[in-house]
């Protein structure tokens, strides 16, 4: 099979679970999943098959929304309700010094990967030098918090949706806002309701995907590879432009039915002359022509 499902993992499943257990479940090896969520994190987890897996780190690189609860009052080791309490403070905030400091990370932010992460230094994953009791060095990245909206204050709990950036941590963001509250804070929960443009209501738990295939139905919840791109205008080939989309070479725009070029860097869905998905380009600008990015041809 060749496409996306839209998985909705559950509390206590790594990602590489759920890669596993759909592997049984499709009875294919090639499988990949787009971006790691913490075993007690929940929510949309895009699955790649076959072909798709080529788009795992365009889906990776895309942005994320989550709706997550701030516990203001308790630090942590792993910045979330699962590690090793290191404060306990009482919390005597006003909601309008919560919402303000809330907000104030919108845009870009500084912001220092955790501990308990699986970032790598010196070829060792940090969440194992953790463990070790071991603290090293982490060079802050920029991050970016492009939307955040306080959906319930009921302090010591603040839940909060906040669409962002890759890279972004949602439990270092946490830990942040109760930093500049003075009053510190920790991770409660955490769901991740988009990828890019893959929603919550799309999704399906590994047991609803179980029973489709039980049902012989599972196709039908398989999403073409194409999906991913349904944002980016359509250019379909010509025979003679058929013939050099096949061995990945540029394209002109003589060499498809819209004859029209695009603007500096511009990405286009191609179509071969049935119609069927075969590529990604983008528009070379100095040489008037388009150049493939990701190809998606199906080999006989």
């Amino acid at each position: 099979m060749n496409g996306i499902f839209i998985v909705n993992k559950e509390k206590g499943f790594t990602s590489h679970d759920v890669v596993a257990k759909l592997r049984g479940i499709c009875g294919q090896r090639k499988i990949g999943h787009t971006g790691t969520l913490d075993p007690d994190a929940t929510g949309v987890l895009p699955v790649c098959l076959g072909n798709a897996t080529k788009v795992c780190d365009m889906l990776t690189d895309g942005t994320k929304e989550y709706v997550a609860e701030l516990l203001l009052g308790m630090t942590t080791d792993t910045q979330d309700i699962t590690g090793k309490v290191l404060e306990q403070k009482m919390v005597s905030l006003e909601e309008s010094e919560v919402r303000k400091a809330c907000l104030s990370f919108l845009g870009e932010y500084d912001q220092v990967p955790p501990m308990y992460s699986a970032l790598k230094v010196n070829g060792k994953k940090l969440y194992e030098l953790a463990r070790e009791g071991k603290e090293v060095d982490r060079k802050a990245r920029k991050v970016n918090i492009l939307a955040l909206e306080i959906l319930s204050l009921a302090l010591p709990v603040v839940k909060f949706r906040v669409v962002c950036s890759k890279g972004t941590y949602i439990r270092t963001l946490c830990a942040d806002i109760g930093e500049q509250l003075g009053c510190g804070g920790c991770m409660q929960s955490l769901q991740r309701t988009a990828v890019g443009e893959f929603h919550i209501s799309q999704a399906l738990t590994l047991g609803q995907l179980q029973k489709a295939k039980d049902a012989q139905q599972l196709e039908q919840y398989l999403l073409p590879v194409e999906t991913c791109f349904i944002g980016y205008p359509k250019l379909t080939v010509t025979q003679e432009g058929h013939r050099l989309l096949q061995n990945g070479n540029k394209l002109e725009p003589r060499h498809t039915l819209e004859n029209s070029k695009g603007g500096k860097g511009q990405w286009f869905r191609v179509y071969d002359p049935e119609d069927k998905f075969a590529a990604i380009y983008t528009y070379e600008e100095e040489r008037g022509c388009f150049k493939p990015v990701k190809m998606f041809l199906e080999r006989a």
